[in-house]
Parts: C-alpha cells; structure tokens; sequence
C-alpha cells in the first residue's frame, strides 16, 4: 500500500466505524466542537503570559525539549537525552544545535505511531502550525525551518495563539511559595486572557525531598511568617492560599503516592516537623504527616471554598540513574495500585458529607474506577471525579474510563476534562479529543436507545464545557470565590 504524504486526520477521525453510530457521533461533535476550552488544571509556564513579546523558542524548545511524554519513548529506544537538547545536571556535554535534535527526533517519528502523543502532534503540526506533510527523516529540515519561521511571527506568540485557541479560562500549577510574580505581570498588562494560579503545597508537605527546606524558606519569604513549627506551617499555609484567591485561583492541586489519610494530633504533628527539620524524620513519619496533610488541606478548602484535586498513584522518578543526572520529570515515574476505600475513610468520615467541600481524585490506577471511585465519587457529596490522567489521556484510556465510571457514577459526579500539560499547543487537540471520544460514546447509547437524543445533546455540552466550569466553581462571581 503506497504511503500517504500527508496528515490522516479525516474530519470524522475516532468516530466508530458503523454509519447509524458515526451519524450521530459527527452530529454531537458538531454541536460542540467550536465552544470555548475550560483549562482548570495544567501545567503551563505562566511566563509565556507575563511577557506579551514571548515567544516559544526553536521548534525543538517548543515540542521536544521540556516535554516528557515525547523524550520518554525515544529514551526507551536507546536515544540518549543529551541528544535531544536536554542538559544533565552535572554540567556535561549535550546537544544544543536544535536543528540536529529536531532530525533525530524525526527519524524515530515511528515510535509514535499508535500513541496518544502522535495524534496530539500531527494536530499540532499540521492544524496549529499548518504543516500538511507528514514529518519524514526527508523533510526534517524543510518542517523546521517552516515551523522557525511562523514562531518568529506574532501570530504565534502565546498571547496571540491563546486567543486563537478560544480558551476561555486557563489555570497554572504554582508552588505554595510562590509569590505569582507573572500572574502579576498578566494583570497588570491590561490583556484580557484568563490566566489563573493553582495552589500546590507538594515541596512544603513532602519533607523527604532534597529540596524540601529550600521549599520551607520560599513559603515563609512568601507568607511573611518564619515557618519553625507545624503551628506556623499551617499559618503560613493558610495566609498563603488567601493570596492565591485574590489573584483569581480557584483550586489547589496535590500529588501523592497513596491516597493514606488520618489526623495527627496536633502535639504528634508538632513532633514529626520538628524531627523533620532536624532531619530526622523516618519514612513512616513522612506517610503519617502527609496523610494528615491531606486532611488538612480538606479542612483548609472547607474553610475558604478552595477546590481540592487529589492526584494518587505515581512511583515518581523509578529510574534512580535517570533522575541523579538529569532531575525530576524524564519520564521515568510509574502507575502503581492505589487504594482508595479504606485509604480515603478517615478523610471522608470528617468531610465527606460536607457540601462546602469539593474533592477531585484522580488516578493512575485504572482498576480503581469502577471497583472503588465510582461507587465512592456516585455516594459521598463531596467527591467528584477527574478525567483520565496521563497514561490514560488517550483514545483508549478515555473509552475506558467511560466504560467503568459512568454507570456507577454517572456524569454528574465527574468534571469533564482537563488537560493536564505543560505542553500548551497540544490543548487543542487534547480538547477536541476528548469531545471526539465522548460523542463517540454517547452515540452508542443513543443507537442502543438507553439515552434519546435530546439527552446525548445535553449530556456532551456538560462533558466538553458545563462540567467543568461548575466543578471548578469558574461560574461563581468574583466575590464569591475571594478574588479581587
């Protein structure tokens, strides 16, 4: 079969292949495919924002370098990752013609073939960039300097493609210390796109880090308040997460390797901090206080209306060789089972049935879904649950996750999508796929009669922008949210 030279994303690309289902996909997809982007949790640089002279850098800068979905497969091929531009930490030699990492990267562009960063990157290229041929060893150097050449244009700076991307609301991912220096510098430069911080207090809670005291002298320099004790952690906290609501945050993110949780009495909290900054803290120590953490975090949202995300399930940095050269995020962390309904009960025994509390989990762990999220998040009121995340975020991961949490859970104890990257061009695609794969879904319903189609109609506006607007409390008046 001769091979095509260009691009395979028909407009009717995902939909399932029998004509009655495919109608009624392609008329869902229709009737929502133009509505604005909900980006409540991401990890996009706000940077990019701040300046409005920003640009993205060299093609390589912009899909390669900082992205770990696209380095992590060609580094299980063998490719180095000093070859694709990224610096070790020691200072050693790496590759810094960008020409050269964009020619190795696509001579290994098979690798993607399949996979969930494929499809993402050809909708990048050819309906962002307005590349219509297939990215081939050949045409490597023609596809860069084309690719050069727009980014140098204003019409591809972040402010201009933010526009062109419709998003309505996006948010950013920022350290508890932060002190939203950039989210200032949005504010202040009078454009009108919707850039919001997200509070995450990881590098405070986890005092196992190497970094962990640096992230403690950050939040007191921030907070104004010299954090010596569990007293004036919490303190600081606190005032900390009311600064992030006054420059518009909404929610709070935090990352854990179990979904443990239990209060510690304040006198056994106390205890376990200061051994920690003595450094004297033990493993077990580390799991008792970040579960309380966790708990704590639940009473702060109740307290000032912040949503709580919860993300469980990753093995961070596996790959001990990987993470001593090169730091965190290569692409080396790993799902693990995560277990949720004993795990979760002494959270949900204190805040569970509180209205005043919105808590979103997500998972690596897919066997969690129908077995134990779905049946918690379709009971208690104050759990929802997030997309598929990460390994998940896929054509398939997507069809699974329908599959096993909608009928325990139904739609409405679930928030729509997010997109969850740091890469910014892919928001687009990642939107449009999860618009493609829901439509796909609750056309099957529809042709099996367990849903009309007046409902599907309703049901896809929720799943693609509803949701989510109401899940992150984006649809809330300023006041309401602390923001001023």
């Amino acid at each position: 079969m001769p091979q095509s030279k260009h691009w395979n994303l028909p407009p009717d690309r995902y939909f399932d292949s029998d004509p009655a289902r495919r109608r009624v996909a392609v008329e869902l997809y229709e009737s929502v495919a133009a509505l604005p982007l909900i980006c409540p949790h991401g990890h996009v640089n706000p940077a990019l924002f701040s300046d409005p002279n920003a640009t993205f850098g060299s093609p390589a800068e912009l899909l390669i370098i900082p992205d770990h979905y696209v380095f992590r497969l060609l580094y299980s091929q063998g490719v180095p990752l000093e070859s694709l531009g990224i610096r070790p930490l020691d200072g050693s030699a790496y590759e810094t013609d960008h020409r050269r990492v964009w020619q190795l990267f696509a001579e290994h562009w098979y690798l993607f073939r399949g996979t969930p960063t494929g499809v993402w990157l050809a909708n990048e290229l050819r309906d962002v960039l307005g590349i219509e041929e297939k990215l081939t060893p050949q045409n490597a150097s023609a596809i860069y300097d084309a690719i050069a050449a727009r980014l140098a244009t204003p019409e591809f700076r972040p402010r201009a493609l933010f526009d062109r991307f419709h998003i309505e609301v996006l948010a950013t991912t920022d350290a508890a210390g932060d002190k939203l220096q950039h989210h200032r510098a949005i504010r202040s430069s009078g454009w009108k796109g919707k850039i919001r911080p997200t509070f995450r207090p990881d590098a405070v809670v986890n005092f196992l880090l190497p970094a962990w005291r640096k992230a403690i002298d950050a939040l007191s320099d921030a907070a104004g308040i010299t954090v010596v004790s569990y007293a004036t952690l919490i303190q600081a906290l606190e005032k900390q997460r009311a600064f992030f609501q006054t420059m518009g945050a909404t929610a709070t993110d935090q990352g854990v390797q179990s979904a443990f949780t239990g209060a510690l009495p304040p006198r056994e909290a106390e205890a376990v901090f200061q051994r920690a900054l003595a450094g004297k803290a033990t493993v077990k120590d580390w799991q008792r206080f970040t579960g309380h953490m966790v708990m704590e975090s639940a009473r702060m949202s109740v307290d000032d209306g912040l949503v709580m995300q919860l993300h469980a399930g990753p093995v961070r940095n596996h790959n001990p060789w990987l993470f001593e050269r090169f730091g965190p995020d290569m692409g080396a962390d790993v799902p693990e089972h995560s277990e949720f309904v004993h795990n979760l009960k002494p959270l949900l025994d204190r805040f569970g049935n509180d209205p005043r509390l919105s808590l979103i989990l997500f998972t690596l762990d897919e066997s969690a879904y129908s077995r134990e999220l779905a049946p918690l998040a379709g009971h208690y009121p104050a759990l929802k649950l997030g997309p598929p995340w990460w390994f998940h975020d896929s054509p398939n991961g997507m069809v699974r996750y329908l599959q096993s949490v909608m009928e325990t859970a139904g739609i409405h104890n679930t928030v729509g999508f997010n997109d969850d990257t740091r890469a910014f061009l892919s928001i687009p695609a990642r939107h449009d796929l999860w618009r493609r794969v829901c439509s796909d879904w609750l056309a099957g319903l529809v042709v099996r009669s367990i849903v009309d189609g007046d409902d599907a109609h309703e049901m896809i506006r929720d799943l693609a922008y509803d949701l989510a607007r109401r899940a992150y409390r984006l649809d809330q008046p300023a006041e309401q949210r602390g923001e001023r």
